[in-house]
């Protein structure tokens, strides 16, 4: 059987939509709640594309020395135990891109309807899902193009917004800077909370791991696509949020969504800017199919595993796993009808961020554990990298649970359910997943 290998533009690519979708356009509204310094929200963007940079940096050593597919599920089984691997690929399985997908799809929706009125918005996310859903679990191949191509779109579209910017004159006062109040800010639990909402808009920056035993010369080509992708996103993230605050003034923008909107309607007026926001909602179709794509080879790698679920590795004759990709799809439109954005970001963001923070500290396992690997990549001024990843998504995960303890016990429960299922199926785990 002949599968198609995804080279490395398309895994740059795949990273890049992850990464660029639901939260750089709609997240400054909730910053701005509690923040009131322009300066204090770009360092939260920039301390973001630190973070982010700094785990790409750990997620391609490890994903050198273990190029498979699997992300998070892969590299915690080898680097702590396959329950702990079991455990972050149930959250993949049932919330992890689930979540993400029905929030992009909703801000799809929220976007296109700012451009033409449309009585039934859920609707047009679960038809969006739908249709995109049809393009990955038919064909590879077609998959692969149909995200390159979104995703350069997005790219021009988005650099050609900024620049526009240069040519606008604000009629609001722009205060950047205000030495009197930024050390209370920047060190204050809304600086914290606010770096939710950036840390889930950065997420997927890891995304070309999901995939990695299907990317062409994997031990060189997933670095780059992990390191490229998130140095471009880091860029493009300051610079839009900068044309964000620099064209509407901060009280305009508390508790909205559609943020590009307001954005565009200042910059090319309340017509061309409902266009503007169409567009948008175009491009967030990108971020859909990017989730559609990586999400799917988490079940697959799990269902190659583990008895219990090897439905979730069944393929097509061209290698793809649909029955993966149909349901993940599935429990993402349940989530359109039942869930409200905000409680979806804080949600999701809460039980990825605990396992991401375990992958990037596996980092020191790695080291200490395993032989260094022939041509592998080796993460720069380690473990500089590491600890500073570390030690920020940490007490971002505590003000998470003290702010949103909702959210976040029913993640920590969505954890637990794994180890519960974990220990149900531990019986009928195959030889190699025993062994791991």
């Amino acid at each position: 059987m002949q599968t198609h290998k995804i080279g490395l533009s398309t895994a740059i690519s795949v990273v890049i939509a992850n990464m660029i979708g639901t939260g750089v356009f709609t997240s400054l509204g909730f910053q701005v709640l509690g923040l009131q310094s322009g300066f204090s929200i770009l360092l939260l963007w920039l301390l973001g594309g630190l973070l982010a940079i700094c785990g790409a940096f750990c997620y391609a050593e490890i994903g050198s020395a273990f190029p498979e597919n699997g992300g998070e599920y892969n590299y915690l089984s080898k680097l702590y135990h396959p329950a702990v691997g079991f455990m972050s690929g149930w959250v993949s399985v049932t919330v992890g891109f689930a979540a993400p997908i029905a929030a992009a799809s909703v801000a799809m929706s929220d976007y296109f309807c700012k451009a033409y009125v449309f009585e039934h918005p859920l609707a047009l996310s679960a038809v969006v899902i739908l249709v995109i859903t049809v393009f990955h679990a038919i064909n590879m191949k077609a998959g692969s193009s149909f995200q390159r191509v979104f995703t350069y779109v997005k790219l021009i579209c988005i650099v050609v917004f900024v620049f526009s910017a240069l040519f606008y004159q604000p009629e609001h006062e722009l205060v950047f800077f205000s030495p009197g109040t930024l050390h209370q800010e920047v060190f204050s639990p809304a600086f914290a909370v606010s770096l939710i909402f950036v840390t889930y808009a950065y997420s997927g920056w890891n995304a070309a791991a999901y995939i990695a035993g299907e990317i062409k010369n994997s031990n060189k080509n997933l670095p780059r696509a992990l390191i490229y992708g998130t140095l471009t996103v880091a860029v493009l993230y300051t610079l839009l949020n900068f044309v964000f605050l620099y064209t509407v003034p901060l009280n305009e923008l508390k508790g909205v969504v559609e943020v590009g909107y307001l954005s565009a309607s200042k910059l090319f007026g309340a017509a061309l800017g409902a266009k503007v926001s169409l567009l948008i909602a175009v491009l967030l179709v990108s971020t859909v199919s990017a989730m559609v794509l990586a999400g799917p080879r988490v079940m697959q790698s799990m269902g190659q595993h583990i008895k219990g679920l090897q439905f979730l590795a069944i393929t097509n004759a061209r290698g793809v796993p649909y029955v993966a990709v149909l349901l993940q799809s599935f429990i993402a439109l349940g989530m359109v009808f039942t869930s409200s954005f905000e409680s979806l970001i804080t949600y999701v963001s809460f039980t990825l961020n605990l396992f991401t923070l375990l992958t990037v500290l596996g980092i020191f396992i790695l080291r200490k554990k395993h032989k260094p690997i022939p041509g592998a990549y080796r993460s720069p001024l380690f473990p500089l990298p590491a600890l500073i990843f570390s030690t920020v998504m940490l007490w971002v995960l505590v003000h998470i649970l003290i702010s949103h303890p909702l959210e976040s016990l029913l993640g920590l429960g969505t954890v637990l359910m794994g180890l519960v299922f974990y220990f149900l199926l531990k019986k009928s785990r195959t030889p190699a997943e025993v062994n791991q």
